[in-house]
């Protein structure tokens, strides 16, 4: 696949994430954020420090102030460097220092603040025994749509990652896959999505027959067969942003119940993209999507929530799932994914991601939603 290389973000577009996120936080309620190295850390500053580690590095975003970068002074040159660091100061803080008491003089002592989900919990207690009057919430709690309104530059991102997935199936239907272990399908399924411009491979799902019941199966080593269903789920990260895709093929032509079934969930997939649209509720795609099965009889068989938001990582809020009250917001990108899964026997799941439009959605996958027989 060629393409032109995308823009770089730049400190003026970390700028405007990092007084969002400062804005956000004080229309919650919160003191302030503190975000460890992770995807937030990456989404909002750019830096993402070399290796993990027991040395605190915390980025302190608070209404009003600087954003301030607490991070070990020997990876100090290295978070220089960060897209981002012009929009920020670093406190840097050596071996043998107190990096809480260095935090703490940045924080309100009896301040709550929102902080990321994965924070080891010895800097939070550190923090904690610094500032016993301080409180805290997770960020997916306390914001979680702080990542999920895309703008038009991480959109085109997460189009190209979703077309280079694309291109991974239209590829992967032409391999032999009778005879074959489902182990080696995945492996072909890894090498093309690195092909086609993916930096990381977060998941090859090959699901074939009585394995296919089973959601997250990934590979084993079952050698595929003559008449098995085989749910294809795969996905990881382009420059920096996410795909995630499913569709269910057959080995030869499938039975009248196989593509009955397929069929149902095709129309499943079709009633909860259909269901996108600014001001729907999250729980909206769900029911529509749910209500199409049910009406079938498969209702039992449909295991698991229809979607989850993309972004920076494959999973994330928001989540279309019954009680997430969460409107949908232009910008938005999330996976509409029902699936039927019959115990023993096989399984059908269909996937696409989805952006909320101004008034609707659009798919950032287009490959064929019709059975797909394969050799």
């Amino acid at each position: 696949m060629t393409g032109s290389t995308p823009a770089p973000f730049t400190a003026d577009d970390y700028r405007a994430r990092m007084d969002r996120a400062a804005r956000a936080a004080a229309d919650a309620g919160l003191a302030g954020l503190l975000v460890a190295p992770g995807p937030d850390l990456v989404w909002l500053t750019g830096y993402a420090p070399p290796a993990a580690t027991e040395r605190l590095t915390l980025l302190v975003l608070a209404p009003g102030r600087a954003p301030v970068l607490v991070v070990p002074t020997l990876e100090a040159p290295d978070a220089a460097k960060a897209a981002g660091a012009p929009a920020l100061s670093l406190r840097d803080w050596t071996d043998g220092k107190d990096p809480y008491a260095a935090t703490a003089a940045l924080l309100d002592v009896d301040g709550r603040f929102g902080i990321s989900d994965n924070a080891w919990a010895m800097h939070l207690l550190g923090l904690q025994r610094a500032l016993p009057g301080t409180t805290y919430a997770s960020l997916t709690q306390a914001l979680p749509m702080l990542r999920a309104v895309k703008d038009e530059a991480e959109l085109e991102l997460m189009a190209a990652a979703g077309a280079a997935a694309d291109a991974t199936f239209e590829e992967i239907r032409k391999v032999p896959f009778t005879g074959r272990r489902e182990s080696e399908v995945g492996a072909d399924l890894a090498d093309l999505l690195r092909r086609f411009g993916h930096s990381q491979v977060d998941f090859t799902i090959v699901a074939s027959g009585p394995n296919g019941a089973n959601p997250h199966h990934e590979v084993g080593d079952r050698v595929i067969d003559r008449g098995d269903m085989v749910v294809l789920d795969f996905g990881g990260l382009k420059d920096g942003y996410g795909s995630d895709t499913s569709r269910t093929v057959h080995v030869g032509e499938p039975t009248d119940e196989e593509r009955r079934v397929h069929d149902l969930v095709r129309e499943a997939q079709e009633a909860g993209f259909r269901a996108v649209r600014p001001g729907a509720a999250c729980q909206d795609v769900d029911r529509a999507a749910r209500t199409v099965i049910e009406a079938a009889g498969y209702g039992e068989y449909f295991i698991h929530r229809t979607g989850h938001g993309i972004g920076v990582t494959t999973h994330e809020p928001p989540y279309m799932i019954e009680g997430e009250l969460q409107p949908l917001v232009p910008g938005m990108c999330f996976s509409v994914e029902p699936g039927v899964y019959l115990p023993g026997r096989f399984g059908v799941r269909i996937e696409d991601i989805v952006t909320v439009t101004s008034d609707g959605g659009r798919r950032l996958n287009d490959t064929d939603r019709e059975m797909v027989i394969v050799d």
